[in-house]
């Protein structure tokens, strides 16, 4: 495959050296355990770090160094706060760490592979189920013939296809499907059934 000529890469370790002078580095494993404990312990979230892109516009200064010198006046204490709130939940992490062995490791395997993979895969069944004993009506699954036509199972004689509610944006890009529409959201650890096209 052919270049185009058109398109420029730029690495973030060439915009960090622009602009910072240097990229910074960490050992292997570091950065991506740094993140996953941030992610638990929300320690740069607004509340917590300021709203950063709006801080980033409203700093006088055009260098980094004007703009740590003036980040740290206005929060002088947020790298702090993250930073504890990290290394707490990093201890919790080594307090659990010597909780998985083998057997955990194994046992959550076979929940991703096997359990979470059926159920993700074949939860258009349980959404017809469900909507069908609402509305009091029987309903069956499509047979592989009529799922190649976009259709996951009836409620009584009506077609129904399930599809993810980010469908609706992109409908004039995909295939025709003559079924009634069930639209579900994912919500948490719930999923949300929109019912109303098929009422």
């Amino acid at each position: 495959m052919r270049k185009n000529p058109n398109l420029i890469k730029i690495s973030n370790k060439e915009i960090a050296k622009e602009l910072i002078g240097k990229e910074k580095t960490f050992p292997k494993y570091v950065a991506p355990l740094l993140n996953l404990a941030n992610r638990y312990a929300q320690g740069t979230v607004p509340r917590v770090v300021g709203q950063l892109s709006e801080l980033i516009q409203e700093c006088p200064f055009d260098t980094y160094d004007g703009w740590v010198r003036w980040y740290k006046s206005k929060y002088p204490d947020a790298v702090e706060s993250a930073t504890e709130k990290i290394r707490q939940m990093i201890d919790k992490f080594k307090d659990v760490l010597d909780s998985i062995n083998k057997k955990a490791i194994e046992e959550w395997v076979e929940d991703l592979v096997l359990n979470k993979t059926y159920a993700g895969l074949r939860f258009q069944g349980v959404i017809i189920k469900k909507v069908a004993n609402i509305m009091k009506k029987k309903y069956r699954l499509a047979t592989p013939e009529e799922e190649t036509k976009g259709i996951d199972g009836f409620i009584e004689d009506v077609a129904v296809s399930i599809k993810p509610i980010t469908y609706k944006l992109k409908r004039e890009l995909t295939e025709e499907i003559t079924a009634k529409i069930i639209y579900y959201e994912k919500v948490n650890s719930n999923i949300v059934v929109d019912i109303s096209q098929i009422l």
